[in-house]
């Protein structure tokens, strides 16, 4: 069954065990969301703010991040910058 919601104050909603496969998100406000057991495979995030998200337990493979603010970010503990300038230092 397909749903089309617009203009509409959802928060505090839940969702379980619920298929949202092909939906699609424009201009939707997920601050402070929690998403547990998500599969978010073959997704695309554009314009994406993902400051101060935290990711556990998360299956990145073949994840690309492209033209993206690295500032602050971290990978285990490191920071993503210097993982970066580590490895232009190497390649050059």
């Amino acid at each position: 069954m397909k749903y089309k919601i617009k203009n509409a104050d959802a928060s505090g909603s839940e969702f379980i065990n619920t298929n949202l496969q092909g939906s699609r998100f424009h201009d939707v406000n997920l601050s402070s969301a929690e998403f547990v057991d998500v599969n978010l495979s073959n997704t695309n995030f554009e314009d994406v703010a993902l400051t101060n998200v935290t990711i556990r337990n998360a299956n990145c493979s073949h994840m690309v991040l492209e033209d993206a603010c690295y500032e602050g970010m971290l990978i285990d503990g490191i920071p993503v910058t210097e993982l970066l300038r580590v490895y232009q230092n190497q390649q050059a």
